[in-house]
C-alpha cells in the first residue's frame, strides 16, 4: 500500500519532462530580469545611451508590460487555451530576445525589451496554470511547484553571476542570445509534451473595460514605484503615476462588481486562501527582492567587491533556494501548507534580520549564512503560498489564480523602493557625523532589520488568517 502511494506520488519520466519544459520557461523569464542588470554599463557604452537614467529603461521597459498585462493574459489563457497562449508567448519571447541581441541602437533594444515583457506576461500565468492542471492536487503538484520556485530563484542568481561572466568573456549581446537558445528548447518541449486538452476554451467573453483598467492601474503603480527613487518621490510624474494607479484600480473593482464575466471574479479574489496567500507572497517577494538589491549595494559599496565577485556572493542564496524548492513537497507534507508557509517566512525573517550584524570589513561567512537562510525560507514560502492559492479551485479558475500567484513578484518592487528609501534617509541623517561608507552601512542595517520584522509580521498573518481555510481545502 505504501509503495503504491509512493509510486503515485512520483512524477514519472513524462512528468519530469513536462516540469522541465514549464520550468525552462520560468527560468528563462527569471534569467531575463537579472542577467541584463550586470550588463547595463557595457550596453550603455556599446549602444550610446545618453544617460544612466535612460539606460535604466533597458530593465524597466521589460518589467512594466509584464506587470500591466498579467491579469489580462491570466484571463485570455482560459479563453484561447493555455497551451496555445504558452507556446505563443515562448515563441514571441524568443523572437524579441533575438531582436534585443542584434539591436543597433537604444530605441531598438528598448522596443525589444517591451516585447519581451509582454511575452513574459503570457508565459507566467500559463506556466503555473498548465502545471496545476497537468498534476493533481497533492504531492505531485507540490513537487512540481517546488521545482518551479527553486528554478525561478536559480534563474535570478545565475543571471546575476552569468551576466558578469558573459559580458566579461563574450559580449553583452549574448545575455539576450542565450535566451533564444533556451526559448527554442522550451518551444520544442511544449510542442511535443503538452497535451492538446490544455487548449480547452472557456465559453465566456473578455472583460475589456476591466482589462484596460487593470493594465493601466498596475502599469502606473509599477512605473511610479520603479522610477520614484530616481525622479524623486515628490515629483509630479511619480505622484501622478501613483494617483492614476489608485483611481484606475479603484475603478477596476467597481467594474468587476457589475460585469457579467469579470476579468478577475471578486468572489475568487476574496477567498481567504487567495487574498491572504497573495499578501504573504507580496511580503516574501518584496522583502527578499529588496534585501537582494541591498546586499549587492553592501558587497560593492561597502566591501568593495567587483561585479563578478558580487554575483558569486549570491551563490549561497541560490544553492539554498534550490534545496528549499526540492524539499518543499516533503516539508509541506509534514507541516501542512500554512505550517510550511509560516516556517519559510520565519526563516527568511530571521536570516534577513540577522544581516543587521554584517560588518564593514570581512564577514563573508555571516553574509553567506544569512543570505542562505533568506534564500531557503523565501523559496519555501513561495511554493507554499502558490500551492495554497491554487488549491481547491475549479479548472476554469486556474488561469486567473496562476496569474494572481505571479503578480507579487512584480509588485515586490514596493519592498525594494521602501528599503532603498530607508537606506537613503538613514545615510543622509548620519552624513554629517560619519563617513559615507559607515552611513550607508547603518542604513543597510536598519533596512534589513525592518525587512526581517516585516517577514515575522507575515508569519503572524499566515497563522491567524490562513490556518482554518487552508485546513479545509487541504
Amino acid at each position: 500500500m505504501h509503495s503504491g502511494e509512493d509510486a503515485a506520488d512520483r512524477l514519472g519520466a513524462k512528468g519530469w519532462l513536462i516540469v522541465a519544459t514549464l520550468c525552462g520557461a520560468t527560468f528563462m523569464t527569471g534569467l531575463d530580469f537579472s542577467v541584463v542588470t550586470v550588463a547595463l554599463p557595457e550596453i550603455g557604452r556599446s549602444l550610446g545611451f545618453a544617460s544612466t537614467g535612460s539606460l535604466q529603461w533597458v530593465a524597466t521597459a521589460c518589467l512594466l508590460p509584464t506587470a500591466g498585462l498579467l491579469p489580462l493574459f491570466s484571463r485570455v489563457c482560459d479563453l484561447v487555451g493555455r497551451r496555445r497562449l504558452f507556446t505563443m508567448g515562448v515563441a514571441l519571447f524568443s523572437g524579441f530576445s533575438l531582436i534585443a541581441g542584434l539591436a543597433a541602437g537604444p530605441a531598438m533594444l528598448i522596443a525589444a525589451r517591451v516585447g519581451q515583457g509582454a511575452s513574459a506576461a503570457m508565459i507566467a500565468p500559463t506556466a503555473i496554470a498548465l502545471m496545476t492542471t497537468a498534476f493533481p492536487e497533492g504531492p505531485q503538484r507540490t513537487k512540481a511547484l517546488g521545482i518551479n520556485g527553486a528554478v525561478l530563484s536559480l534563474g535570478f542568481v545565475l543571471g546575476t553571476l552569468g551576466g558578469g561572466v558573459i559580458t566579461s568573456g563574450l559580449s553583452w549581446r549574448w545575455t539576450m542570445l542565450i535566451l533564444v537558445i533556451i526559448g527554442a528548447l522550451v518551444l520544442l518541449g511544449a510542442t511535443i509534451l503538452l497535451p492538446r486538452t490544455a487548449d480547452t476554451r472557456a465559453a465566456a467573453r473578455l472583460d475589456i473595460p476591466g482589462a484596460v483598467l487593470a493594465s493601466m492601474g498596475l502599469f502606473a503603480l509599477v512605473y511610479g514605484i520603479s522610477t520614484g527613487p530616481e525622479a524623486d518621490w515628490g515629483s509630479v510624474s511619480t505622484l501622478g503615476s501613483l494617483a492614476l494607479a489608485v483611481v484606475a484600480l479603484g475603478a477596476f473593482l467597481q467594474v468587476e462588481l457589475r460585469h457579467a464575466a469579470p476579468l478577475i471574479p471578486l468572489g475568487l479574489l476574496n477567498k481567504p486562501t487567495v487574498k491572504w496567500s497573495g499578501l504573504i507572497g507580496l511580503i516574501t517577494f518584496g522583502m527578499c527582492g529588496g534585501t537582494t538589491v541591498l546586499l549587492s549595494l553592501y558587497m560593492q559599496d561597502v566591501l568593495g567587491y567587483s561585479a563578478l565577485a558580487t554575483g558569486a556572493g549570491f551563490l549561497a542564496e541560490g544553492i539554498t533556494a534550490l534545496i528549499g524548492g526540492m524539499l518543499a513537497a516533503r516539508l509541506m507534507g509534514a507541516l501542512g501548507k500554512v505550517g510550511s508557509m509560516a516556517t519559510g517566512l520565519a526563516v527568511q525573517g530571521v536570516g534577513t534580520g540577522a544581516m543587521f550584524l554584517l560588518p564593514q570589513d570581512g564577514g563573508l561567512a555571516l553574509l553567506l549564512l544569512t543570505s542562505g537562510a533568506m534564500g531557503f525560507g523565501h523559496v519555501l514560502t513561495v511554493v507554499s503560498f502558490i500551492t495554497t492559492m491554487t488549491s481547491g479551485l475549479r479548472d476554469d479558475e486556474q488561469g486567473i489564480a496562476g496569474g494572481l500567484s505571479q503578480l507579487p513578484q512584480f509588485l515586490g518592487a514596493i519592498g525594494t523602493a521602501g528599503m532603498a528609501a530607508i537606506v537613503t534617509a538613514r545615510a543622509e541623517a548620519l552624513s554629517a557625523t560619519t563617513s559615507p561608507t559607515l552611513a550607508t552601512l547603518s542604513g543597510l542595517h536598519v533596512a534589513t532589520l525592518t525587512a526581517g520584522a516585516t517577514c515575522l509580521v507575515g508569519v503572524l498573518l499566515a497563522v491567524l488568517f490562513l490556518r482554518r481555510p487552508t485546513a479545509q481545502t487541504s
